[in-house]
């Protein structure tokens, strides 16, 4: 164990291995594990000319395997492209449940390979959750990246594994863009152990955000994509809300639908347990014309402000370019006037 991890540990930053059955993202793992709040593990920080691991957890992007491992030599580092992101497929999945669980396990279970990016999303990663060996994946804890659809994962990782993942760019639907910055930076930057604990996250100035509530809380970064969260509600990996940030994204829903997503998780109680709520990009609402952003910013308003937390809308990650970083399962502070987002642990060592 070398000395800063050792010095995270004893200081309350990390869980050790032996805790990690009662660390998840929102709350405690399980019925009988306690309402203990503990920090989810950091994982091994990634070096340049590491093994990165691309996996398919969810649907194809067909012909586009060469091309994430191309670009990820050039970046310096050795792509290990996962059978399941590399075959070619007509329908929505990259694979059958056992092939695509298949590369899940071998990349977490692979000593070599240091980080798991996802190559991209669409549907499947919530046929898995009930199959993933999630002793396997505490065991190797290790960068896992993806958005979307693969928020499933993240949510079921963080509460069964419990360590820290990253709601952040994609390979084929991200790296292969013209415009790649800071989207790129910004994901290397935070697994490379740029972004240590006590700094502060914020967006490009040409990016506004808008403070729908003010103030200031502290809680633990959860969510993703808002259709995937409330299609876990009734399920035993849906999310424990309570103290949490809430961060929600989505893409080609409209007013009405998102109306309805964030109604279901009222109606649950789920969004009454929240301490916060980081809202990102929502692409293709059909929102149009000069007044789009004011009548998105009525929607938050009208289903948010009651909650009486603090509310910050506009954070560019998920389907959106650029697509910034975020540390799932991470201590973090939201302030919704400075309108940025500090960490409160360490996300890599």
């Amino acid at each position: 164990m070398n000395s800063r991890r050792r010095f995270l540990l004893q200081s309350g930053m990390l869980c050790s291995s032996a805790a990690l059955t009662g660390c998840t993202a929102f709350g405690p793992a399980s019925p009988d594990a306690g309402n203990a709040r503990q920090n989810l593990v950091a994982v091994p920080a990634l070096r340049r000319g590491a093994v990165v691991g691309v996996i398919a957890p969810a649907s194809p992007a067909n012909g586009k395997a060469q091309a994430a491992a191309d670009w990820l030599t050039a970046q310096g580092f050795q792509p290990r492209i996962y059978p399941g992101a590399s075959h070619d497929h007509n329908d929505y999945l990259a694979g059958d449940d056992d092939a695509r669980l298949a590369d899940l396990h071998a990349a977490f279970s692979a000593r070599d390979v240091s980080a798991i990016i996802c190559l991209r999303g669409g549907y499947g990663s919530t046929r898995l959750l009930d199959q993933v060996d999630y002793p396997l994946l505490r065991r190797n804890a290790k960068i896992f990246v993806g958005y979307s659809d693969i928020t499933a994962l993240h949510a079921a990782i963080g509460q069964r594994a419990g360590f820290v993942t990253f709601h952040g760019p994609m390979v084929a639907s991200d790296f292969l863009r013209d415009k790649q910055e800071p989207t790129v930076s910004g994901l290397f930057n935070m697994l490379t152990g740029g972004v240590a604990s006590g700094s502060w996250l914020y967006q490009p100035a040409t990016l506004p955000l808008h403070t729908i509530s003010s103030g200031v809380a502290h809680g633990r970064l959860g969510g993703g994509n808002l259709s995937m969260i409330a299609a876990l509600l009734g399920t035993p990996y849906e999310p424990d809300f309570r103290d949490s940030i809430l961060f929600i994204e989505d893409v080609g829903e409209a007013p009405y639908k998102i109306d309805r997503l964030l109604t279901q998780l009222r109606l649950a109680g789920k969004l009454q347990q929240v301490r916060g709520v980081l809202v990102g990009n929502f692409a293709d609402t059909g929102a149009a014309g000069s007044d789009a952003q004011a009548r998105i910013d009525q929607l938050w308003r009208q289903m948010l402000q009651p909650l009486k937390v603090p509310v910050l809308a506009g954070w560019h990650s998920g389907h959106c370019n650029p697509n910034l970083t975020l540390p799932l399962g991470a201590s973090i502070t939201l302030d919704a006037d400075r309108q940025g987002v500090q960490l409160r642990q360490a996300v890599v060592v």
